[in-house]
Formats: C-alpha cells, structure tokens, sequence
C-alpha cells in the first residue's frame, strides 16, 4: 500500500483588526512623552530550512540502488514558505501507514513546518526507496522520534488492507546516525521481502527512508541514504 505524497496547502493569513480604544471627552494622559514598544515576538521558524532547501539536501540519484528510478508523482517540498504546525492526533496509531511513503503520519503528526520527499521504485513497483525530511518547530522533532519508538510496540503485530497479511514489526535504537535513530523492520510471510524503515533526528529536523530495495529487508539501503541525508543537512544553512 502506498499513499500520495504530502501536499502542502498553503492558508493566506487574515488581517486582523485594530481595536481602537475609546477614550472619554476631556480625558487626558501623561506618560511624560514616552510610549513603550512592544517586545518582538520570536519566530518560531528561525533557524528552520525552507521546503526548498530541505529539497537540496535529500539523497542523490547515485545513492539509490540500481534499477529504480525517480518517481515523478512521488516527489513534494513546501516550497520557500513554512507551514502552519499540525497538531498531533492522539489515539491508536494506524499500523497500515508504515507501509507507506510519508509513514512519518503514523507518529500522529502530519509533518514539520517545512518538508521535502521523493521516492524511488523499479518498473512494477515491487522495489521501493522512499525518503523524507521535515523540520519541526521548538522540541517537536524530538517528541516525534519518542512517538515513533512507541510505534513498534503499539504495532508489534497487525493485519494489513492491501492483501490482508499478517505483519510482524521489530523496532530497535541505531547508533551513529545523527543525533538520535530509530529502526523498524517490517516482515510477513506474504512477502518475498520485507521493508526497512529508519528514522533519524539532526537538531530540530527529523529523516524518515522507506526501503524494500535489495536483500535483509531493504536494510542497507536504508541505511545509505538516511546516512547521505544526515550528512547533507548539516551543512544546510537556514532560510
């Protein structure tokens, strides 16, 4: 089972109005000539890349195992504007998103202020790569890693829609790869392989790759993308 990729909908922002405060006849005040400025309001964006920039930092064409090739329809960014931040949905995951490109959802957040994916398949689809980036405001990107390890237990077992298999999920913490990593590996025995699922944090963004390219599952080709991503986000300056 596959999803669509994640399209951004930008809202435009409503003015709102200036409340005009009455002042009675006669009455008169005095700050001695002094009017204080209102504190700036932080951005809660500074220091995120743009969906643009996230873009340029997705792994190459050459990191993709041979055979597969890019997928047009599968590929999105957020473009040079951030996004609204999506609340997260509570309640049971919905196990059937791990098999999916943007299975980041599964965590019950939509996405990050800022994203950019694309996938890769063989001719009949039956060899997959899939990788995203989304960037998260304050400590969101770490509440999603703490979401998605839970995941692995909460979905230990479950039975797809696609083919109504039984699917077994094993999820175990990787080492050296960014500042945290979290892997899941997908089995069934409906499948001749099963699927690889690495995600990995790098400060306030969060990689999420997708594989069943290969043998063991995908594994080692999720494992060099998601580590060509991490090596590319740290050299990306913010927007």
């Amino acid at each position: 089972m596959r999803l669509s990729p994640r399209v951004a909908t930008l809202f435009a922002v409503a003015a709102l109005p200036l409340a005009l405060t009455a002042c009675s006849s006669g009455a008169s005040h005095d700050d001695g000539g002094v009017s204080a400025k209102p504190a700036k309001a932080a951005d809660p964006n500074a220091g995120l890349a743009t969906g643009a920039r996230l873009k340029t930092a997705l792994a190459p064409a050459s990191a993709i195992p041979a055979g597969l090739t890019l997928e047009a329809d599968g590929s999105s960014d957020s473009g040079g504007t951030f996004l609204d931040p999506s609340a997260r949905k509570a309640g049971k995951p919905d196990c059937g998103r791990l098999e999916t490109t943007s299975w980041i959802q599964v965590s019950g957040f939509k996405g990050g202020v800022s994203f950019a994916q694309n996938d890769y398949a063989n001719k009949d689809q039956t060899s997959l790569v899939a990788q995203e980036i989304d960037s998260f405001q304050g400590t969101t990107a770490a509440t999603v890693m703490k979401d998605l390890r839970a995941v692995a237990a909460e979905c230990a077992t479950y039975t797809n829609t696609d083919d109504h298999a039984q699917v077994k999920v094993t999820g175990a913490a990787t080492g050296s790869l960014g500042d945290e990593a979290y892997t899941m590996t997908l089995t069934s025995s409906h499948w001749e392989n099963g699927q690889t699922l690495i995600a990995a944090r790098s400060g306030k963004s969060v990689v999420t790759v997708l594989s069943t390219a290969g043998g063991n599952n995908g594994a080692a080709a999720a494992k060099k993308v998601t580590t060509e991503v991490l090596a590319s986000l740290k050299g990306l300056k913010a927007a």
